[in-house]
């Protein structure tokens, strides 16, 4: 079986001279594709370079994620820019962040809806980050609606009732990652009405281990366990389950 993970910040300073060693653990358990998602400028190069060390292995995205937004805002705005002429996959880590801090919630906003037109002028998905946001996020993308918008919520536990709205706003995924495996998850019952050819695979590594190994550092090699948990929840094959979520992975960021 093989899986991707698409979501995975391998480069966080939680792998420390171990981002090789995780990557080949991962592709070792079937995980043959990961996305990286990007967060701010103090960590993009070194997502670069290891992906360009793993090349078809490692995808690169390009964003600023909403809880590295500040009073530099608009500089680091301007270094996302300044990186469009690399390969990139999709624009993202974007979204709001109520959870961290409001302070910034208006610029939030606006680099929201600024990488959202980034993303529609080149052709690309999205990836999401809504964090107590949801109303907020969704406002914005009935307004972006023209924009023909595609892409994946990430670590989604919204609601079924958000999801068939989010349809009507755009080609929208959901990511389903180790939160699953959680005793009293609600997405663990959500999930079932979600269709199937919706779902996409992810760690967030390091953040939001699965079940059996909550407690320790995440990392895409544990996507086989998130993908036992959908299958036990959707009373589908484990292989049903490898093979429609990482075709949904290939047909979204053309992986």
């Amino acid at each position: 079986m093989l899986f991707t993970d698409t979501h995975a910040h391998l480069y966080d300073e939680a792998f420390k001279d171990e981002d090789d060693l995780a990557i080949v653990r991962a592709v070792e358990s079937g995980v043959t594709k990961m996305m990286f998602p990007d967060i701010d400028s103090q960590t993009r190069e070194h997502m670069f370079d290891i992906a360009l060390r793993h090349e078809g292995t490692v995808f690169p995205c390009l964003g600023l994620h909403p809880t590295s937004i500040n009073a530099s805002w608009e500089s680091e705005m301007e270094q996302v820019h300044e990186n469009l002429s690399r390969k990139i996959w999709a624009i993202g880590e974007i979204g709001i962040d109520c959870y961290w801090s409001k302070e910034f919630l208006t610029q939030q906003q606006t680099a929201f809806r600024m990488q959202l037109e980034l993303a529609h002028k080149m052709s690309l998905p999205v990836i999401i980050h809504s964090r107590e946001s949801t109303e907020l996020i969704i406002n914005i993308l009935k307004e972006c609606r023209h924009l023909d918008l595609r892409g994946v919520f990430h670590a989604y536990s919204g609601s079924c009732e958000t999801f068939r709205e989010l349809q009507k706003l755009g080609d929208w995924y959901v990511g389903i990652g180790g939160v699953l495996t959680y005793r009293k998850a609600s997405i663990a019952e959500t999930v079932k009405s979600i269709p199937l050819d919706r779902i996409l695979l992810e760690t967030d590594s390091p953040y939001l281990t699965p079940v059996p190994f909550r407690g320790k550092r995440n990392e895409s090699s544990y996507i086989p366990h998130i993908a036992a948990k959908l299958s036990e929840k959707l009373e589908l094959p484990v292989e049903e389950i490898a093979a429609a979520t990482t075709e949904n992975a290939h047909k979204l960021f053309g992986i």
